[in-house]
């Protein structure tokens, strides 16, 4: 066939990109090399649109190990000889047309980048986004993506210890679904994906190929739309099982001392896997596509090279080691295939049945290498000029405690507030019996490192709506409520991963949204001194009405050296003082209680100051360091009275609280979000003891009042008890599903084909 401009065109290539190619190869490419091209100079390969700005990042210092983005997860020490390895991504776009098999192989993908690197994964969490939970579609959605994230995760044996669920209308039609998992390793005993020693055979090991996937990395790089759903081939089918046996082949086979490099086939399958590891190692390879095993008969040699089949690795193993890596691949009943060797000459051969079906300099095809890089204009949104006329003032304040009560009443059960264990009970969160948040929950996911002498404490956290009323600030609340989390968890940041969602990119709002949100991310992980390891940008998260809420997804680990300084957000007797560490604002701005009660859309992110909360932080370390405090849990949605609430379920404890005299309205007071506070308790008899510290370290402290038998009292008003806020707390969710006229089904192609218009 004649390749032209508009076939490029048709593989999502621009003209120009086109005439690169040419250039590069010194003539026009035949189909197959303009597919390769196609993959791997996508917007989820090659980061072409967000690369110079990641770039900005800070990816190196700390505890890092390696730096961002040199391998397939980030890697930071843990002390004791073992690091620890980490990464979150999205699988968006899948998710959005087939929501089952999308968010399963979103958590198998994330789980291979962990042990391609040699590491046990021990621990999975999730950052979700849907739309109205009213809505039907969302709740097919809803269904959908948790059964998937439940049958992957239960099913391949890493427990599910923690995550966030918001509903939101802009994620109605692209809802986002990213993947985070973490694994432990011994330091010296890590794989690199890297490609090296000439004549090295390369093994293709795990499922056989069939035509799933095909193009997935493409489709990923497009706005979601009514045409979408025919796209189905492009969402890949998973098999936990499979991978569970791929799991224990891999790191039996990395014990041998025989494998060079590995990588995992993730998007744009085999060529990305091929060209990465050799470009990384600045060799070549010959592959004869004909000894791919495959799942169905007579697949093209484009077939094979893009297919995104899940459960699958490309391994480069030390000449005349051959044997026993095929002995154990034979033993866990795993295909295991040797399709070429590592050549010198740095171009990826591809042949079929002995005929040479492309060549390309592997170079050309990667990121860092060939892959082209763009500088996108960028233009501050229309809309934030209504967020700068937002004043307060024309807010009626909450008129008493009888109506406060209300108020509260509706926002603890506001779905981005209340309980998610509609969700979180399809998860298993304790095989593995490394979860030591089960029954003592804290801000943070609480995971003993088996082996180590270390627990790890581990968040996802991103506001979008914070973002989105100032990329900005609302950026650097994502990565300082990650670092509060695990702060009051008793743990030491570490390193953060990160997932960001956006929209097309070539619109100079939404570019605008990305630049700010990285400018602010970079700004908060340096003075956090938590590098950012690696991890995945998503744009095109956009449908005909507009883009999602910008979603800069901040995954982040935390080292509990000692696990008596180990924190939960529980009340631990009644008689215990109440403490708010931090300072009340009158602010309300964005908060769930403005957005969901009082229907206010545009409003700027809550207060925040880089260097108060790194101080509030630093504090709180410090006295649960000293022993000094009984509970902390932070302040986030909902404001004080949804922590004070929240610290009261586990144990069935209530509150006497007042708010008296606090020249604060009554609204911000209960219900705003300003950053850089904590509530904890303490033994009575520490209280001048806090007091003092505080006052050393210009920490405003106030005493909110004292933890009870389980009564709830709100300036001086009976509320009632904990449980029955509780059983609110815990409801909500279901209630909205149960009042569903229709039976929430999990969606099949053809019923949800009719659903993304």
């Amino acid at each position: 066939m004649e390749i032209t401009a508009k076939t490029a065109e048709e593989l999502r290539l621009t003209a120009e990109e086109f005439e690169l190619i040419k250039q590069k190869l010194g003539r026009t490419p035949n189909f197959t090399e303009l597919c390769a091209f196609s993959g791997m100079w996508s917007e989820h390969c090659s980061y072409k649109n967000s690369i110079k700005w990641l770039k900005t990042l800070p990816r190196s210092g700390g505890r890092m190990l390696v730096e961002a983005g040199e391998e397939n997860a980030g890697l930071m020490d843990m002390g004791n000889g073992f690091g620890v390895v980490f990464k979150i991504e999205s699988h968006n776009h899948p998710s959005a047309i087939e929501p089952f098999q999308g968010a399963a192989t979103g958590v198998g993908g994330i789980q291979r980048d962990i042990f391609t690197m040699g590491a046990r994964p021990i621990a999975s969490l999730n950052s979700l986004r849907f739309g109205n939970l009213k809505d039907k579609k969302t709740q097919r959605l809803l269904s959908g993506v948790v059964k998937g994230i439940g049958h992957y995760g239960n099913c391949f044996g890493v427990p599910t210890v923690g995550g966030e669920v918001y509903f939101e209308d802009c994620y109605h039609t692209n809802p986002l679904v990213n993947a985070m998992s973490v694994g432990i390793v011994q330091v010296g005993k890590t794989i690199s994906a890297t490609a090296e020693g000439l004549g090295n055979p390369v093994f293709f090991v795990g499922s056989a190929t069939g035509k799933d996937g095909i193009g997935g990395a493409s489709f990923a790089s497009a706005n979601i739309t009514s045409d979408s759903t025919e796209e189905l081939p492009a969402v890949q089918v998973g098999d936990p099982f499979q991978e569970k046996k791929l799991l224990e082949a891999c790191l039996e086979v990395i014990e041998t001392g025989a494998v060079v490099g590995m990588q995992d086939m993730g998007a744009a399958g085999i060529i990305c896997s091929t060209a990465e590891m050799s470009a990384k190692g600045k060799v070549g390879m010959h592959i004869d596509l004909d000894k791919v095993p495959t799942r169905q008969k007579n697949m093209k040699a484009w077939e094979l090279l893009l297919s995104e089949s899940q459960e699958r690795m490309l391994i480069v193993v030390e000449k005349g080691k051959e044997e026993g890596v095929l002995k154990i691949f034979e033993k866990w009943d795993l295909p295991c295939s040797e399709i070429g060797h590592v050549t010198g000459d740095g171009l990826l051969k591809f042949y079929m049945h002995g005929t040479l079906e492309a060549e390309i300099p592997a170079y050309e095809l990667v990121l860092g290498g060939g892959a082209p890089q763009y500088t996108r204009e960028y233009a501050e949104p229309k809309y934030l000029e209504k967020i700068k006329e937002f004043s307060i003032e024309e807010i009626d304040d909450i008129a008493g405690t009888t109506a406060l009560k209300n108020v509260a009443e509706q926002v603890i059960q506001i779905p981005n507030i209340a309980s998610k264990r509609w969700v979180t009970v399809q998860y298993d969160s304790t095989v593995g019996a490394a979860n030591a948040s089960t029954n003592a929950p804290s801000d943070a996911s609480i995971v003993l490192a088996k082996g180590t002498g270390k627990a790890l404490a581990i968040t996802t956290d991103c506001n979008g709506r914070y973002v989105f009323a100032d990329p900005y600030k609302g950026a650097m609340i994502a990565v300082a409520e990650a670092a509060r989390n695990l702060v009051c968890s008793g743990a030491e940041p570490i390193g953060v991963t990160n997932c960001l969602n956006f929209g097309n990119p070539y619109d100079p709002e939404v570019y605008y949204q990305f630049v700010k949100a990285v400018t602010g991310m970079g700004d908060a992980c340096r003075k956090f001194n938590t590098p950012v390891t690696g991890g995945n940008v998503s744009f095109y998260n956009q449908n005909p009405e507009g883009p999602v809420y910008p979603t800069p997804t901040i995954g982040m680990v935390g080292i509990i050296d000692d696990f008596t300084n180990r924190m939960t957000l529980d009340y631990k007797a009644a008689g215990d003082i109440i403490l708010l560490i931090g300072e009340q604002k009158d602010d309300v701005a964005s908060s769930e209680y403005l957005h969901k009660i009082k229907n206010v859309e545009y409003s700027p992110a809550p207060y925040f100051e880089l260097d108060e909360e790194f101080a509030v932080q630093k504090f709180v370390s410090s006295v649960i360091k000293e022993k000094l405090v009984q509970s902390a849990h932070d302040i986030s949605e909902g404001g004080l009275m949804v922590t004070l609430l929240e610290k009261g379920f586990n144990r069935n404890l209530g509150f006497d609280v007042s708010a008296a005299d606090t020249g604060t309205r009554l609204d911000a007071f209960w219900f705003g979000e300003a950053q850089s506070r904590v509530v904890i308790t303490i033994n009575r008899k520490e209280l001048e003891n806090i007091k003092h510290k505080a006052a050393s370290n210009n920490i405003p402290v106030t005493v909110l009042g004292v933890v009870t038998n389980g009564i709830v009292k709100v300036n001086g008003e009976d509320w009632g008890t904990i449980a029955d806020w509780k059983d609110k707390y815990d409801t909500a969710i279901e209630k909205i599903l149960k009042a569903s006229s229709e039976e929430i089904i999990e969606l099949g192609p053809e019923t949800e084909a009719m659903e993304v218009h």
